[in-house]
Protein backbone atom coordinates (compact mmCIF):
# COMPACT_ATOMS: atom_id res chain seq x y z
CA UNK A 1 0.00 0.00 0.00
CA UNK A 2 1.40 3.44 -0.95
CA UNK A 3 1.40 6.38 1.45
CA UNK A 4 -1.45 8.08 -0.40
CA UNK A 5 -3.46 4.85 -0.23
CA UNK A 6 -2.93 4.61 3.52
CA UNK A 7 -3.91 8.24 3.97
CA UNK A 8 -7.04 7.74 1.89
CA UNK A 9 -8.13 4.79 4.03
CA UNK A 10 -8.00 7.02 7.09
CA UNK A 11 -9.45 10.19 5.54
CA UNK A 12 -12.28 8.80 3.39
CA UNK A 13 -14.56 7.90 6.33
CA UNK A 14 -13.69 11.16 8.10
CA UNK A 15 -14.72 13.18 5.04
CA UNK A 16 -17.89 11.14 4.50
CA UNK A 17 -18.82 11.66 8.14
CA UNK A 18 -18.66 15.45 7.64
CA UNK A 19 -20.67 15.69 4.40
CA UNK A 20 -24.11 15.76 5.98
CA UNK A 21 -23.22 18.64 8.31
CA UNK A 22 -21.49 20.42 5.44
CA UNK A 23 -24.62 20.09 3.31
CA UNK A 24 -26.67 21.81 6.02
CA UNK A 25 -24.08 24.59 6.39
CA UNK A 26 -23.95 25.06 2.63
CA UNK A 27 -27.72 25.43 2.47
CA UNK A 28 -27.58 28.11 5.17
CA UNK A 29 -24.98 30.01 3.16
CA UNK A 30 -27.06 29.78 -0.03
CA UNK A 31 -29.95 31.44 1.82
CA UNK A 32 -27.82 34.59 2.28
CA UNK A 33 -28.01 36.75 -0.90
CA UNK A 34 -24.58 38.30 -0.51
CA UNK A 35 -24.24 40.27 -3.77
CA UNK A 36 -21.47 42.89 -4.03
CA UNK A 37 -22.97 44.75 -7.01
CA UNK A 38 -23.80 48.39 -6.10
CA UNK A 39 -27.57 48.17 -6.47
CA UNK A 40 -27.95 45.33 -3.94
CA UNK A 41 -28.18 45.30 -0.13
CA UNK A 42 -24.61 45.07 1.13
CA UNK A 43 -25.82 44.25 4.62
CA UNK A 44 -26.32 40.77 3.20
CA UNK A 45 -22.62 40.64 2.22
CA UNK A 46 -21.75 41.55 5.82
CA UNK A 47 -24.08 38.82 7.03
CA UNK A 48 -22.43 36.34 4.69
CA UNK A 49 -18.95 37.26 5.94
CA UNK A 50 -20.00 36.74 9.55
CA UNK A 51 -21.45 33.33 8.69
CA UNK A 52 -18.16 32.35 7.04
CA UNK A 53 -16.18 33.60 10.02
CA UNK A 54 -18.29 31.46 12.35
CA UNK A 55 -17.58 28.37 10.24
CA UNK A 56 -13.82 28.99 10.31
CA UNK A 57 -13.80 29.63 14.05
CA UNK A 58 -15.63 26.34 14.43
CA UNK A 59 -12.65 24.69 12.70
CA UNK A 60 -10.30 26.11 15.34
CA UNK A 61 -8.90 28.91 13.18
CA UNK A 62 -7.99 32.35 14.54
CA UNK A 63 -10.41 34.34 12.37
CA UNK A 64 -11.02 38.00 11.46
CA UNK A 65 -13.38 39.83 9.12
CA UNK A 66 -11.31 42.43 7.23
CA UNK A 67 -11.83 45.21 4.69
CA UNK A 68 -9.71 47.42 2.46
CA UNK A 69 -12.33 49.89 1.27
CA UNK A 70 -14.51 47.24 -0.38
CA UNK A 71 -16.66 44.35 0.77
CA UNK A 72 -15.70 42.20 3.77
CA UNK A 73 -13.29 39.31 3.41
CA UNK A 74 -12.54 36.66 6.02
CA UNK A 75 -9.12 35.39 7.09
CA UNK A 76 -8.70 32.33 9.29
CA UNK A 77 -5.31 30.96 10.40
CA UNK A 78 -3.78 27.99 12.14
CA UNK A 79 0.03 27.88 12.40
CA UNK A 80 2.03 25.07 10.83
CA UNK A 81 3.48 22.22 12.88
CA UNK A 82 7.30 22.17 12.95
CA UNK A 83 8.86 21.73 9.48
CA UNK A 84 5.45 21.58 7.77
CA UNK A 85 4.43 23.90 4.92
CA UNK A 86 1.60 26.42 5.05
CA UNK A 87 -1.28 26.16 2.59
CA UNK A 88 -3.57 29.07 1.73
CA UNK A 89 -7.11 28.01 0.82
CA UNK A 90 -9.04 30.59 -1.24
CA UNK A 91 -12.75 30.90 -2.00
CA UNK A 92 -15.27 33.74 -2.23
CA UNK A 93 -18.53 34.13 -0.37
CA UNK A 94 -20.24 36.70 -2.62
CA UNK A 95 -22.45 35.55 -5.48
CA UNK A 96 -23.77 36.74 -8.81
CA UNK A 97 -27.18 38.44 -8.96
CA UNK A 98 -29.94 35.93 -9.66
CA UNK A 99 -31.10 37.63 -12.87
CA UNK A 100 -34.65 37.01 -14.01
CA UNK A 101 -36.07 34.83 -11.24
CA UNK A 102 -38.85 33.68 -13.58
CA UNK A 103 -36.21 31.60 -15.38
CA UNK A 104 -35.41 29.63 -12.23
CA UNK A 105 -37.29 26.42 -11.48
CA UNK A 106 -37.12 27.25 -7.76
CA UNK A 107 -36.25 30.21 -5.54
CA UNK A 108 -32.55 31.02 -6.24
CA UNK A 109 -31.90 31.61 -2.54
CA UNK A 110 -33.79 28.59 -1.21
CA UNK A 111 -31.68 25.45 -1.84
CA UNK A 112 -33.51 22.51 -3.39
CA UNK A 113 -32.17 19.05 -4.30
CA UNK A 114 -33.26 17.47 -7.58
CA UNK A 115 -31.73 14.31 -9.06
CA UNK A 116 -28.57 14.45 -6.98
CA UNK A 117 -27.92 18.15 -7.57
CA UNK A 118 -28.36 21.02 -5.12
CA UNK A 119 -29.87 24.09 -6.81
CA UNK A 120 -29.40 27.69 -5.68
CA UNK A 121 -27.37 30.80 -6.41
CA UNK A 122 -23.87 30.20 -5.12
CA UNK A 123 -24.48 26.49 -4.59
CA UNK A 124 -21.37 25.84 -6.67
CA UNK A 125 -19.86 29.29 -7.36
CA UNK A 126 -18.36 29.55 -4.84
CA UNK A 127 -19.96 28.55 -1.58
CA UNK A 128 -19.29 24.88 -2.29
CA UNK A 129 -15.62 25.80 -2.82
CA UNK A 130 -15.60 27.36 0.63
CA UNK A 131 -17.33 24.33 2.14
CA UNK A 132 -14.76 21.99 0.56
CA UNK A 133 -12.14 23.83 2.63
CA UNK A 134 -14.28 23.50 5.74
CA UNK A 135 -14.89 19.77 5.23
CA UNK A 136 -11.18 19.10 4.77
CA UNK A 137 -10.35 21.00 7.98
CA UNK A 138 -13.09 19.24 9.93
CA UNK A 139 -11.89 15.85 8.72
CA UNK A 140 -8.52 16.41 10.41
CA UNK A 141 -9.89 17.98 13.58
CA UNK A 142 -7.00 18.90 15.88
CA UNK A 143 -4.53 16.79 13.87
CA UNK A 144 -4.11 19.17 10.94
CA UNK A 145 -0.73 18.22 9.39
CA UNK A 146 0.06 21.58 7.74
CA UNK A 147 -0.34 25.24 8.51
CA UNK A 148 -3.51 26.67 6.99
CA UNK A 149 -4.68 30.14 6.02
CA UNK A 150 -8.24 30.36 4.71
CA UNK A 151 -8.92 33.54 2.73
CA UNK A 152 -12.54 34.08 1.66
CA UNK A 153 -13.12 37.12 -0.54
CA UNK A 154 -16.34 39.16 -0.54
CA UNK A 155 -16.40 40.85 -3.96
CA UNK A 156 -14.95 38.40 -6.49
CA UNK A 157 -18.08 38.49 -8.63
CA UNK A 158 -17.83 42.28 -8.82
CA UNK A 159 -14.21 42.39 -9.94
CA UNK A 160 -12.08 41.99 -6.78
CA UNK A 161 -11.33 45.72 -6.68
CA UNK A 162 -9.92 45.69 -3.14
CA UNK A 163 -8.20 42.30 -3.32
CA UNK A 164 -4.66 43.55 -3.99
CA UNK A 165 -4.92 46.01 -1.09
CA UNK A 166 -6.19 43.26 1.20
CA UNK A 167 -3.28 40.99 0.27
CA UNK A 168 -0.76 43.76 0.93
CA UNK A 169 -2.36 44.85 4.22
CA UNK A 170 -2.42 41.28 5.56
CA UNK A 171 0.64 39.92 3.80
CA UNK A 172 2.26 38.48 6.92
CA UNK A 173 -0.89 36.51 7.75
CA UNK A 174 -1.28 35.21 4.19
CA UNK A 175 2.24 33.99 3.39
CA UNK A 176 2.07 30.38 2.21
CA UNK A 177 4.02 27.77 0.29
CA UNK A 178 1.00 26.60 -1.70
CA UNK A 179 -2.18 28.46 -2.64
CA UNK A 180 -5.26 26.38 -3.49
CA UNK A 181 -7.94 28.37 -5.30
CA UNK A 182 -11.25 26.49 -5.28
CA UNK A 183 -13.20 28.50 -7.85
CA UNK A 184 -12.87 26.67 -11.16
CA UNK A 185 -14.32 23.60 -12.85
CA UNK A 186 -13.71 19.92 -13.51
CA UNK A 187 -13.63 18.43 -16.98
CA UNK A 188 -16.77 16.36 -16.51
CA UNK A 189 -18.74 14.45 -13.91
CA UNK A 190 -16.30 11.72 -12.95
CA UNK A 191 -13.23 13.48 -14.41
CA UNK A 192 -11.28 16.00 -12.29
CA UNK A 193 -9.21 18.84 -13.71
CA UNK A 194 -6.40 21.25 -13.01
CA UNK A 195 -6.83 24.70 -14.54
CA UNK A 196 -3.67 25.86 -16.32
CA UNK A 197 -4.82 29.14 -17.89
CA UNK A 198 -7.57 31.72 -17.50
CA UNK A 199 -8.61 34.60 -19.71
CA UNK A 200 -8.55 38.11 -18.31
CA UNK A 201 -11.41 40.57 -18.46
CA UNK A 202 -12.08 44.21 -19.29
CA UNK A 203 -15.58 45.65 -18.94
CA UNK A 204 -16.43 49.06 -20.32
CA UNK A 205 -19.47 51.22 -20.98
CA UNK A 206 -19.78 53.04 -24.31
CA UNK A 207 -22.21 55.95 -24.58
CA UNK A 208 -23.42 57.30 -27.92
CA UNK A 209 -25.14 60.68 -28.21
CA UNK A 210 -26.62 62.17 -31.36
CA UNK A 211 -29.20 64.70 -30.07
CA UNK A 212 -29.77 67.10 -27.22
CA UNK A 213 -33.20 65.59 -26.59
CA UNK A 214 -35.87 63.40 -28.21
CA UNK A 215 -37.36 64.71 -31.45
CA UNK A 216 -40.24 63.58 -33.66
CA UNK A 217 -39.25 60.45 -35.61
CA UNK A 218 -41.47 61.39 -38.56
CA UNK A 219 -40.26 64.96 -38.82
CA UNK A 220 -36.54 64.13 -38.58
CA UNK A 221 -36.14 60.41 -39.32
CA UNK A 222 -34.21 59.78 -42.54
CA UNK A 223 -31.77 62.64 -42.09
CA UNK A 224 -31.05 62.81 -38.34
CA UNK A 225 -29.45 59.70 -36.78
CA UNK A 226 -30.90 58.30 -33.58
CA UNK A 227 -28.53 57.09 -30.88
CA UNK A 228 -29.83 53.53 -30.73
CA UNK A 229 -29.33 52.84 -34.44
CA UNK A 230 -25.94 54.51 -34.21
CA UNK A 231 -24.98 52.33 -31.25
CA UNK A 232 -26.10 49.19 -33.08
CA UNK A 233 -23.90 50.06 -36.05
CA UNK A 234 -20.97 50.77 -33.75
CA UNK A 235 -21.31 47.47 -31.90
CA UNK A 236 -21.45 45.62 -35.22
CA UNK A 237 -17.87 46.75 -35.96
CA UNK A 238 -16.49 44.67 -33.06
CA UNK A 239 -16.57 41.46 -35.18
CA UNK A 240 -15.93 40.58 -38.79
CA UNK A 241 -18.42 38.66 -40.92
CA UNK A 242 -17.14 35.30 -39.58
CA UNK A 243 -17.57 36.44 -35.99
CA UNK A 244 -13.87 36.83 -35.19
CA UNK A 245 -12.90 39.82 -33.03
CA UNK A 246 -12.08 42.78 -35.28
CA UNK A 247 -10.39 45.04 -32.71
CA UNK A 248 -6.71 45.54 -33.50
CA UNK A 249 -4.22 45.27 -30.65
CA UNK A 250 -5.80 42.43 -28.64
CA UNK A 251 -3.43 39.54 -28.00
CA UNK A 252 -4.10 36.06 -29.39
CA UNK A 253 -2.73 33.30 -27.16
CA UNK A 254 -1.09 29.98 -28.06
CA UNK A 255 -3.07 27.13 -29.55
CA UNK A 256 -4.75 24.81 -27.09
CA UNK A 257 -3.71 21.17 -26.81
CA UNK A 258 -7.20 20.00 -25.79
CA UNK A 259 -10.04 19.26 -28.20
CA UNK A 260 -13.55 20.47 -27.39
CA UNK A 261 -16.24 18.59 -29.33
CA UNK A 262 -18.76 20.90 -30.99
CA UNK A 263 -21.79 18.98 -29.70
CA UNK A 264 -20.52 19.19 -26.14
CA UNK A 265 -20.14 22.97 -26.38
CA UNK A 266 -23.57 23.33 -27.99
CA UNK A 267 -25.19 21.27 -25.24
CA UNK A 268 -23.39 22.99 -22.36
CA UNK A 269 -24.21 26.45 -23.71
CA UNK A 270 -27.82 25.56 -24.51
CA UNK A 271 -27.55 26.87 -28.07
CA UNK A 272 -30.83 27.10 -29.96
CA UNK A 273 -31.20 24.75 -32.94
CA UNK A 274 -29.86 26.36 -36.10
CA UNK A 275 -27.57 28.86 -34.35
CA UNK A 276 -24.00 28.66 -35.65
CA UNK A 277 -20.76 29.20 -33.74
CA UNK A 278 -19.03 32.54 -34.14
CA UNK A 279 -15.40 32.85 -35.17
CA UNK A 280 -12.97 30.45 -36.80
CA UNK A 281 -10.43 27.91 -35.61
CA UNK A 282 -10.58 25.20 -32.92
CA UNK A 283 -13.31 25.73 -30.34
CA UNK A 284 -10.88 25.35 -27.44
CA UNK A 285 -8.83 28.24 -28.84
CA UNK A 286 -11.92 30.41 -29.30
CA UNK A 287 -13.03 29.75 -25.73
CA UNK A 288 -9.71 29.64 -23.86
CA UNK A 289 -6.81 31.35 -25.65
CA UNK A 290 -8.31 34.03 -27.90
CA UNK A 291 -10.04 37.29 -27.00
CA UNK A 292 -13.81 37.56 -27.13
CA UNK A 293 -16.18 40.54 -27.10
CA UNK A 294 -19.76 40.41 -25.83
CA UNK A 295 -22.47 43.03 -25.33
CA UNK A 296 -23.87 42.44 -21.84
CA UNK A 297 -26.54 45.11 -21.70
CA UNK A 298 -28.00 48.20 -23.35
CA UNK A 299 -29.59 51.30 -21.80
CA UNK A 300 -32.34 52.57 -24.10
CA UNK A 301 -36.11 52.95 -23.97
CA UNK A 302 -37.91 49.64 -23.57
CA UNK A 303 -40.25 48.46 -26.30
CA UNK A 304 -43.28 49.15 -24.12
CA UNK A 305 -42.10 52.65 -23.23
CA UNK A 306 -40.80 53.71 -26.63
CA UNK A 307 -42.66 56.54 -28.30
CA UNK A 308 -42.40 57.80 -31.87
CA UNK A 309 -39.29 59.81 -31.11
CA UNK A 310 -35.63 59.58 -32.05
CA UNK A 311 -33.54 58.36 -29.11
CA UNK A 312 -30.90 60.97 -28.21
CA UNK A 313 -28.52 58.81 -26.12
CA UNK A 314 -27.88 55.07 -25.71
CA UNK A 315 -25.34 53.07 -23.73
CA UNK A 316 -23.98 49.54 -23.89
CA UNK A 317 -21.84 47.48 -21.52
CA UNK A 318 -19.15 45.56 -23.39
CA UNK A 319 -17.18 42.68 -21.89
CA UNK A 320 -13.83 41.74 -23.38
CA UNK A 321 -12.26 38.44 -22.35
CA UNK A 322 -8.50 38.62 -22.81
CA UNK A 323 -6.17 35.89 -24.00
CA UNK A 324 -3.31 34.78 -21.75
CA UNK A 325 -0.45 37.22 -22.29
CA UNK A 326 -2.60 40.32 -22.73
CA UNK A 327 -2.69 43.31 -20.39
CA UNK A 328 -6.00 44.83 -19.21
CA UNK A 329 -4.80 48.42 -19.58
CA UNK A 330 -3.52 47.85 -23.09
CA UNK A 331 -6.68 45.94 -24.03
CA UNK A 332 -8.96 48.72 -22.79
CA UNK A 333 -6.98 51.27 -24.77
CA UNK A 334 -7.30 49.15 -27.92
CA UNK A 335 -11.06 48.74 -27.44
CA UNK A 336 -11.55 52.44 -26.68
CA UNK A 337 -9.51 53.47 -29.73
CA UNK A 338 -11.54 51.15 -31.95
CA UNK A 339 -14.89 52.51 -30.73
CA UNK A 340 -13.79 56.11 -31.10
CA UNK A 341 -12.38 55.49 -34.58
CA UNK A 342 -15.50 53.78 -35.92
CA UNK A 343 -18.16 56.10 -34.52
CA UNK A 344 -20.94 56.24 -37.12
CA UNK A 345 -22.04 59.57 -38.57
CA UNK A 346 -19.75 61.54 -36.27
CA UNK A 347 -21.74 60.75 -33.14
CA UNK A 348 -20.40 61.88 -29.77
CA UNK A 349 -18.91 58.85 -28.01
CA UNK A 350 -17.47 58.26 -24.55
CA UNK A 351 -15.93 55.01 -23.33
CA UNK A 352 -15.59 54.37 -19.58
CA UNK A 353 -13.68 51.54 -17.93
CA UNK A 354 -15.95 49.46 -15.67
CA UNK A 355 -13.46 46.98 -14.24
CA UNK A 356 -10.87 44.46 -15.29
CA UNK A 357 -8.57 41.63 -14.35
CA UNK A 358 -5.44 40.13 -15.84
CA UNK A 359 -5.26 36.76 -17.61
CA UNK A 360 -2.83 34.16 -16.35
CA UNK A 361 -0.94 30.99 -17.15
CA UNK A 362 -0.21 28.51 -14.34
CA UNK A 363 2.88 26.31 -14.42
CA UNK A 364 1.80 22.93 -12.99
CA UNK A 365 5.20 21.26 -12.86
CA UNK A 366 7.01 20.26 -9.67
CA UNK A 367 6.46 18.10 -6.58
CA UNK A 368 3.59 20.13 -5.13
CA UNK A 369 1.56 19.53 -8.28
CA UNK A 370 2.39 15.83 -8.33
CA UNK A 371 0.95 15.63 -4.82
CA UNK A 372 -2.21 17.35 -6.06
CA UNK A 373 -2.50 15.02 -9.07
CA UNK A 374 -2.13 11.97 -6.82
CA UNK A 375 -4.86 13.28 -4.52
CA UNK A 376 -7.22 13.93 -7.43
CA UNK A 377 -6.62 10.46 -8.88
CA UNK A 378 -7.34 8.86 -5.51
CA UNK A 379 -10.54 10.85 -4.95
CA UNK A 380 -11.80 10.05 -8.47
CA UNK A 381 -11.00 6.32 -8.20
CA UNK A 382 -7.96 6.29 -10.46
CA UNK A 383 -9.07 8.86 -13.06
CA UNK A 384 -6.22 11.28 -13.82
CA UNK A 385 -7.02 15.00 -13.91
CA UNK A 386 -7.37 16.75 -17.25
CA UNK A 387 -5.35 19.95 -17.67
CA UNK A 388 -7.65 22.61 -19.03
CA UNK A 389 -7.86 26.26 -19.93
CA UNK A 390 -10.85 28.27 -18.78
CA UNK A 391 -12.46 31.03 -20.79
CA UNK A 392 -13.72 32.82 -17.71
CA UNK A 393 -11.71 35.00 -15.37
CA UNK A 394 -10.68 34.67 -11.74
CA UNK A 395 -8.94 37.96 -10.92
CA UNK A 396 -7.63 36.46 -7.68
CA UNK A 397 -5.28 34.10 -9.53
CA UNK A 398 -3.22 36.77 -11.28
CA UNK A 399 -3.31 38.94 -8.15
CA UNK A 400 -1.94 36.12 -6.01
CA UNK A 401 0.71 35.42 -8.66
CA UNK A 402 1.82 39.05 -8.51
CA UNK A 403 1.79 39.38 -4.72
CA UNK A 404 3.18 35.92 -3.84
CA UNK A 405 5.45 34.92 -6.75
CA UNK A 406 7.21 32.17 -4.79
CA UNK A 407 4.04 30.25 -3.93
CA UNK A 408 2.79 27.32 -6.00
CA UNK A 409 -0.77 28.09 -7.14
CA UNK A 410 -3.25 25.27 -7.66
CA UNK A 411 -6.59 26.08 -9.30
CA UNK A 412 -9.33 23.51 -8.78
CA UNK A 413 -13.07 23.68 -8.30
CA UNK A 414 -16.43 22.03 -7.80
CA UNK A 415 -18.21 22.98 -11.04
CA UNK A 416 -19.06 20.57 -13.86
CA UNK A 417 -20.53 21.07 -17.36
CA UNK A 418 -24.08 21.14 -15.97
CA UNK A 419 -23.47 23.65 -13.17
CA UNK A 420 -24.72 26.75 -15.04
CA UNK A 421 -22.72 29.14 -12.90
CA UNK A 422 -23.88 32.77 -13.32
CA UNK A 423 -27.08 31.55 -15.01
CA UNK A 424 -30.51 30.46 -13.83
CA UNK A 425 -30.73 27.10 -12.03
CA UNK A 426 -27.11 27.07 -10.89
CA UNK A 427 -26.44 23.74 -9.19
CA UNK A 428 -23.89 21.54 -7.47
CA UNK A 429 -23.45 17.83 -8.20
CA UNK A 430 -23.43 16.41 -4.67
CA UNK A 431 -21.45 13.30 -5.60
CA UNK A 432 -18.69 15.41 -7.18
CA UNK A 433 -18.71 17.69 -4.14
CA UNK A 434 -17.82 14.70 -1.96
CA UNK A 435 -14.90 13.86 -4.26
CA UNK A 436 -13.67 17.45 -4.16
CA UNK A 437 -13.72 17.42 -0.35
CA UNK A 438 -11.80 14.14 -0.19
CA UNK A 439 -9.26 15.39 -2.73
CA UNK A 440 -8.57 18.52 -0.71
CA UNK A 441 -8.08 16.56 2.49
CA UNK A 442 -5.66 14.27 0.63
CA UNK A 443 -3.82 17.32 -0.74
CA UNK A 444 -3.28 18.68 2.77
CA UNK A 445 -2.06 15.30 3.98
CA UNK A 446 0.23 14.86 0.98
CA UNK A 447 1.78 18.31 1.25
CA UNK A 448 2.78 17.57 4.86
CA UNK A 449 5.24 14.91 3.71
CA UNK A 450 8.87 15.94 3.09
CA UNK A 451 8.64 14.95 -0.60
CA UNK A 452 6.06 17.73 -1.03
Amino acid sequence: MTTIDATEVALRPAVERELSRARADLEQLIRIPGIAFPEFDHAQVDRSAEAVAALLRGCGLDTDVVRAGGQPAVIGRRPAPPDAPTVLLYAHHDVQPPGDEALWDSDPFEPVERDGRLYGRGAADDKAGLMAHVVALRAFGDALPVGVVVFVEGEEEYGSASLADLLRLHRDKLLADVIVIADSANWDIGVPALTTSLRGIVNCVVEVRTLDAEVHSGMFGGAVPDALTTLARLLATLHDDAGDVAVEGLVVGPESTVDLPAERVRAEAGMVDGVRFTGTGPLADRLWTRPSLSVLGIDAPSVLQAGNALVPVARAKISARLAPGDDPGQAFAALRDHLEAYRPWGAAISVTLAGGGAPCVIDTTGPYYETVRSALRAAWDGVSPAEIGVGGSIPAVSTFQAEFPDAAIVVTGVEDPDTQAHGPNESLHLGEFGRVCLAEALVLAGLARPTG
